[in-house]
């Protein structure tokens, strides 16, 4: 499975290549997936932020939040 995903990743990565040759429009690309990347690390921030308030305000709904989406603990 492992070698698997790592043979999709280097053909997705030689895609790019023979795109940035073919078109010149990798350095776009890469742009555009810098923005969807800092994107996303702003929203999981502000997840974890709500996530510690509601943390430190009522441990009881933190719980039954994490049991939600991570299963209970053991």
């Amino acid at each position: 499975m492992l070698r698997t995903i790592f043979m999709i990743g280097l053909f997705a990565v030689l895609g790019l290549i023979a795109l940035r040759f073919v078109f010149g429009i990798l350095p776009g690309l890469i742009g555009l997936f810098i923005g969807l990347a800092l994107f996303a690390l702003k929203i999981a921030a502000i997840g974890f932020l709500i996530y510690l308030v509601i943390r430190v305000l009522s441990p009881d709904t933190a719980r039954r939040l994490r049991e939600k989406w991570s299963g209970p603990a053991v």
